[in-house]
C-alpha cells in the first residue's frame, strides 16, 4: 500500500500567551484534507506544528522557535489558516 499523499498547510494557531505560526501536514486530498475537518477529530489531543514559531502575547520577548511543537487542544483558542505574502 503506497503511502498517503500529504501537504503541509500554515497555520497561525493562539493560545492564552502565545500566537503560534506553523505548519500542519494534511491529506493531499480526501478525508480530512480541510483544515477544520483535521482539527474537529475527536481522537487528536495534541495539535502537531513543524517549523513553529512562537510570539508572546504580552510582549515580553519571550520569543522562541523549534522544528515540532506539540500543542494540547485545550491551550488553543484559535485557529486561522495563514495568509500567504502574495495574497
Amino acid at each position: 500500500m503506497p503511502g498517503m499523499e500529504v501537504r503541509l498547510e500554515r497555520v497561525v494557531v493562539e493560545t492564552d500567551r502565545y500566537r503560534v505560526e506553523g505548519q500542519i501536514n494534511l491529506p493531499q486530498e480526501g478525508y480530512r484534507s480541510r483544515l477544520s475537518d483535521y482539527l474537529n477529530r475527536k481522537d487528536q489531543e495534541f495539535l502537531i506544528l513543524v517549523n513553529a514559531e512562537l510570539n508572546a502575547l504580552d510582549g515580553s520577548g519571550r520569543d522562541w522557535s523549534t522544528p515540532v511543537l506539540m500543542l494540547a487542544r485545550r491551550h488553543i483558542r484559535l485557529v486561522v489558516p495563514a495568509r500567504h505574502d502574495n495574497e
